[in-house]
């Protein structure tokens, strides 16, 4: 008896890096420095008032844009980083993660024969997003080493099929930053095309050497044609909670929820009820760079102690390193012998492409326990010393 098939929509997509990653650092008991998440405890503020929301009763469905205390504590923080007013009834939208905010708002907008343009290095959801809503990513290099925007070349690449633009700052896996220059650029492409924005800021808060986040929200004419997506988990260390949210001017906000309302419909209460609360101290979110840039910091001492070189890391979770001076295999074969000989686990920025380039260049996740950083870096000491 025949049984359906299924006419996979994502035909080139199989096993991600950050699986088979994962898997050999567990089969060769590697340190894992490859994914984005922290192996040391939250905030536990955090944790007692997550706890307290659950014991008193904050267990059931939400409304569909999400609890309204934390609707209005992320639209005063609006205010008082950006300048910018949101209206909290009609203006954010809270997701089960940011990952999936920006599906959403990609499957808002998207038709079959749209094309998006994306930078590359991306981050690995993007191209598959855009393809499953039928549309075409565009994509386009950052410049290497600085990993830089050729906004000559997105004019370019502009068509008459061009709905919408992707940025992502501060930039996973790159770890730079767009700059005030850089919105301007892209500000007045998108207008005088007429074309969409959405904004990746998942770092928002962890920016390093006293450099400020450009939000697309601090630019009026830029908000009104963006949707721009957050990560509650990534900047208070607790990835696994995957709370977003996503913020668009009313007429694309109608639209989102319209999505938004048949997939997920509701996030986890007690967590929205906890972190609307947290958000009431300040220094809980404008302290978070500070604290990740001395971990950056420190990696990068014990690191200079190799002969990998860093790249410049302005923000996120991340640190590149490029390993020309030790190897001239490509990045994902490199990525494999060093978690097999060295015991430590990197992503390999390659993978982060289309089609792989080769630029000798590993991501490492600084965000990790001081002596998970230690014994990490004294491997790596010991294994470019056993190379030479």
């Amino acid at each position: 008896m025949a049984t359906p098939t299924i006419i996979t929509k994502l035909p080139e997509v199989g096993e991600t890096i950050f699986t088979e990653m994962s898997s050999l650092a567990q089969k060769y008991q590697a340190i894992n420095l490859g994914q984005g998440f922290p192996d040391f405890p939250m905030n536990q503020k955090l944790v007692h008032l997550v706890h307290k929301a659950m014991q008193d009763g904050h267990n059931q469905y939400t409304h569909k844009n999400g609890s309204f205390e934390l609707r209005k504590a992320l639209a005063e923080k609006i205010s008082f980083l950006y300048n910018q007013e949101i209206d909290p009834n009609t203006e954010i939208c809270i997701t089960p993660g940011a990952t999936y905010a920006i599906y959403t708002a990609l499957t808002t907008v998207l038709q079959p024969g749209d094309e998006v343009i994306v930078f590359e290095p991306d981050f690995d959801s993007y191209l598959p997003n855009i393809i499953l809503n039928g549309a075409k990513p565009i994509r386009i290099a950052l410049k290497y080493p600085e990993y830089k925007v050729d906004w000559n070349e997105v004019k370019e690449k502009v068509t008459p099929a061009t709905k919408l633009i992707l940025i992502n700052s501060p930039h996973n896996p790159t770890g730079t930053i767009l700059d005030k220059e850089d919105l301007h650029h892209l500000q007045d492409i998108v207008i005088n095309n007429n074309l969409f924005v959405l904004s990746d800021e998942v770092y928002e808060h962890i920016l390093f050497d006293e450099k400020k986040h450009e939000s697309i929200l601090k630019y009026p004419e830029l908000f009104k044609r963006s949707f721009v997506t957050f990560s509650l988990g990534k900047v208070f260390n607790c990835t696994g909670w995957k709370l977003g949210y996503c913020v668009a001017p009313k007429p694309m906000m109608d639209e989102f929820l319209k999505v938004h309302q048949y997939n997920a419909f509701s996030c986890f209460s007690p967590e929205q009820t906890a972190i609307a609360e947290f958000l009431q101290d300040k220094e809980e979110y404008l302290s978070l760079g500070s604290n990740l840039e001395k971990k950056r910091n420190y990696f990068k001492d014990l690191m200079s102690q190799t002969t990998f070189k860093p790249l410049p890391s302005y923000g996120s979770y991340f640190q590149l390193y490029n390993y020309e001076k030790i190897s001239t295999e490509d990045e994902i074969s490199f990525a494999r012998r060093l978690t097999r000989e060295a015991g430590v686990t990197a992503i390999p920025v390659a993978a982060f492409y289309k089609k792989h380039v080769n630029n000798f260049v590993l991501r490492f996740c600084f965000v990790k326990k001081e002596e998970t950083l230690l014994k990490a870096a004294e491997r790596l000491i010991n294994f470019v010393q056993n190379s030479m």
